[in-house]
């Protein structure tokens, strides 16, 4: 059996290192995380020093056994799991959980980093191992503590002024203001008409454009021409004084040189993968960690890039030497830099990772993996190797000329205009690489002018005045937005990933033509703690957080006095919203005038399964009338027209041939139609245009699919006998239970059923393995360091929320998505 036994995060990666290191070293996986907080309210107390309870992640546990089983034939345990925060927080959580067993007795604990799983690298780091770093668990633990403090708190008063599945994040609701303060600029963005004038010219049978400069001594800017009328007249005048020729009145000649981007950090790989590939970042980063753990092209499993989650552009000096000798022989002496580049890093808050992304081997060209490994692996390895290698190349290196063409005399009041060439003498490293921009630029300088002298003659072929209207600033994309909270410190590069990913899935926002559009519940949410909560979604909050945390990691600070500086100023504002913000002022009506028919007040508002249009209110005699908002439709640009409309619904179609009332609509879960007191979704159709016809067609495919999903019937016992999803089974309503692949379902008596029915768990309950109930045993640790010292507990009280009383929803206000049914999280209430 091996002696030593060495833990990485990820099956691959233990593969591709048991490989480098022999018989004498068993590596394992821990597969991630083995441990969190526990998912309830007083994982984290502020009475106890922000005590944090823990508990095994119930899908390692297995993994966790597998680590004990071989801890006990091992001497030595190697924690060799990434070399970041996140990764030494995963190596102290499992040095604690193998502790509490006793695995660890007589055993010698290390831990090891390395940023590339090369064969060298590997063991350089086995040979060099530490102690863990206290200071980057205590980061790690205090960045949890805070997101889950902030997230335990304000997610369930969403759910209770807003609705149910929302939540708010230390980090992504300033992501989400940033998207939502970009639509709020569109929408305010007020377009300007301006005129610019351009011309056709020829030179020795070459025509070349350009464009006026200065009219009539003044120097043309954006706005100088704002009508059609001024754009006219100067065409007119620009004619009539040059009589079809121009005077090439000065040329001025440079030599501009352009360097190249350097190599790749996080940020800018998940940038530039967006722009080039059309990656979205969770993409990039899953198909980065697998270049990083190893992949085979044919000479076994081997990590063709070092670790991805890096703010460094530092490259390794053998790493340069190894590039340069690569550009040499593929690129010639014309293609490589001078002196070697060397970059520094400058990002405001840098991680303790030392190398930018870059490939192990820069020997390794993609041209030698393509149609070895997968597509995305290939595309996104090529872009790494280009950038790369391209820092080290020469610079590119073009002429340019500027020419100035007079129309009409030349003088105090003379008209310009200007055509200027550009043209590539030395591509450098642009023959192997160029970045990619966000949005297009109006570079118009890439032509090839013919040879020309001052006092030449030029004909004018055509002017051109062309009408601009002034754009609003951009939505921002997935490679914008990374850009964006990169330049404001908000976030870590590790987790832009997520933040656009949660922002996804909790529908605040939707991609229109790969571009970030908020919606109405992201557009509420955003304003709901912008107004109320509004430090803590500052963009310089955030962004000092992200300094402090920083300096917990250096070991410059401490983290339980950073939780308490936010602690108590938090959670006052909390329980202060709570008790004094109403339902009604956080979901924003809108009014949309007056209901013609009935004379009450129409308005369009969240409601807790959706936006909906109300007619009336609740003080009224009557009962005020709801609609959902069609898919699609706006809170904020829906008119009174397109409101009334949505109050066609229910609309009656007919009758079943048995005579059934047919009817369309909207309900809880989406459109719908009923027949009798039954109903088929509607998937496709809409319930405004459906015709009965098509509403038959529905109502037929139903019954034959409940036809056949009736297998026995025992309607005295409430007990039926169903095909199902997964095969057949036996349901009371309450219980679900599976009937044996030895048994026919038809010869089933009641009694069978009764009894496979009493061992069946109630609806919503989950077994563990082998079917026992477990209960996880919570751990608790103040600290990552035993000896911390005591501190006085908070004077904060952590009002308690209780999950808010599901309210039917208005009769018509659809659900644009089920929500989970999970309980609210509730927050801790601490004794003063």
């Amino acid at each position: 059996m091996s002696q030593n036994l060495v833990i990485v995060e990820s099956p691959a990666k233990a593969r591709t290192i048991k490989k480098y290191l022999g018989k004498d070293y068993e590596v394992l996986a821990s597969y991630g995380h083995v441990r969190d907080l526990v998912p309830k309210e007083g994982a984290v107390d502020p009475e106890r020093n922000f005590a944090m309870q823990y508990r095994l992640i119930e899908k390692n546990e297995r993994h966790v056994g597998a680590i004990v089983r071989a801890l006990k034939k091992a001497k030595s345990l190697f924690l060799a799991t990434d070399p970041d925060r996140e990764g030494e927080a995963i190596a102290w959580h499992l040095r604690e959980i193998l502790k509490e067993q006793g695995a660890l007795e007589g055993k010698e604990v290390r831990r090891v980093t390395f940023y590339e799983i090369t064969k060298n690298a590997i063991r350089a780091a086995i040979g060099e191992p530490r102690d863990l770093s206290v200071d980057l668990v205590n980061a790690q633990q205090a960045r949890r503590a805070l997101d889950y403090l902030v997230g335990f708190n304000l997610s369930p008063l969403l759910w209770k002024k807003v609705r149910r599945g929302l939540s708010a994040g230390r980090v992504q609701s300033p992501a989400l203001r940033m998207i939502v303060e970009r639509e709020e600029e569109i929408a305010a963005f007020k377009s300007q008409e301006y005129w610019t004038i351009d011309a056709d010219v020829a030179h020795r049978a070459q025509e070349f454009p350009a464009k006026l400069i200065e009219y009539r001594g003044q120097k043309v800017e954006q706005f100088t021409f704002t009508s059609e009328t001024a754009a006219r007249e100067v065409e007119a005048t620009l004619k009539a004084q040059a009589h079809g020729k121009l005077l090439v009145g000065a040329i001025e000649r440079k030599q501009r040189r352009r360097n190249p981007a350097p190599p790749f950090t996080t940020s800018t790989l998940q940038q530039e993968a967006a722009r080039k590939l059309g990656f979205s970042a969770q993409k990039t980063m899953r198909t980065a960690q697998q270049l990083y753990e190893g992949v085979d092209f044919g000479e076994g499993e081997i990590g063709l890039i070092t670790y991805m989650r890096t703010d460094s552009v530092a490259l390794a000096q053998e790493a340069v030497s190894e590039i340069r000798e690569v550009i040499k022989k593929l690129y010639g002496d014309a293609g490589l830099a001078e002196e070697p580049r060397v970059y520094k890093t400058k990002a405001k808050n840098a991680q303790e990772a030392h190398e930018a992304v870059r490939p192990t081997s820069a020997a390794i060209t993609p041209t030698q993996v393509e149609g070895k490994i997968e597509d995305d692996q290939f595309k996104l390895y090529a872009l790494i190797w280009k950038r790369t290698v391209a820092c080290q190349m020469s610079v590119a290196v073009f002429d340019t000329v500027a020419v100035d063409l007079v129309a009409g005399p030349d003088g105090p009041g003379r008209n310009t205009l200007r055509a200027n060439g550009s043209t590539l003498v030395k591509p450098g490293y642009m023959a192997v690489y160029q970045e990619g921009q966000d949005d297009a630029s109006d570079d118009d300088t890439d032509h090839v002018l013919p040879p020309m002298q001052v006092g030449d003659r030029v004909d004018l072929v055509k002017i051109h005045p062309e009408q601009h209207f002034t754009e609003p600033p951009p939505r921002y994309s997935e490679a914008s937005l990374v850009k964006a909270l990169e330049e404001h410190g908000i976030g870590r590069p590790s987790t832009y990933a997520s933040i656009i990913s949660t922002l996804k899935d909790r529908e605040y926002v939707d991609m229109v033509n790969r571009r970030f559009v908020p919606t109405d519940i992201g557009k509420i949410v955003n304003r709901f703690l912008t107004q109320y909560f509004h430090r803590y979604v500052e963009y310089s909050f955030t962004a000092r957080m992200e300094d402090e945390l920083d300096a917990i990691s250096r070991g410059e600070e401490d983290w339980i006095p950073l939780l308490k500086k936010f602690w108590k100023p938090f959670i006052d504002l909390v329980e202060h919203t709570e008790k004094h913000v109403s339902r009604e002022a956080v979901a924003q009506a809108r009014s949309l005038g007056v209901d013609p028919v009935s004379g009450r007040p129409m308005s369009v508002r969240m409601g807790r399964f959706g936006p909906f249009v109300q007619i009336g209110t609740k003080e009224d005699v009557d009962k005020p009338r709801f609609a959902g908002l069609r898919p699609g439709q706006k809170m904020d640009l829906i008119t009174p027209a397109e409101a009334l409309e949505l109050f066609k619904l229910p609309r009656n179609l007919g009758a079943t041939a048995e005579g059934e009332p047919v009817q369309a609509n909207i309900g809880r879960f989406g459109p719908y139609i009923k027949y009798g007191a039954k109903y088929v979704s509607l998937k496709e159709d809409d319930p405004y245009t459906v015709s009965l016809e098509r509403a038959l067609e529905l109502i037929a495919a139903k019954k034959i699919i409940d036809a056949n999903r009736l297998i026995l019937d025992f309607p005295e016992a409430g007990i039926q006998v169903l095909n199902g999803r997964y095969g057949p089974y036996v349901t009371d309503k309450e219980r679900n239970a599976k009937i044996p692949k030895d048994r026919e379902p038809k010869s089933l008596t009641l009694e069978e059923c009764r009894e496979l029915l009493a061992q069946a768990p109630l609806r919503g309950q989950r077994r563990g393995r082998f079917g026992k109930k477990k209960a996880a045993t919570p751990q608790t640790t103040p600290a990552a360091t035993a000896t911390a010292p005591a501190a006085a507990a908070p004077t904060a009280r952590a009002a308690k929320l209780s999950p808010p009383p599901r309210v039917a929803a208005p009769a018509l206000a659809p659900k644009t998505k089920k929500t989970s049914k999970k309980k609210a999280p509730t927050r801790k209430k601490a004794k003063a």
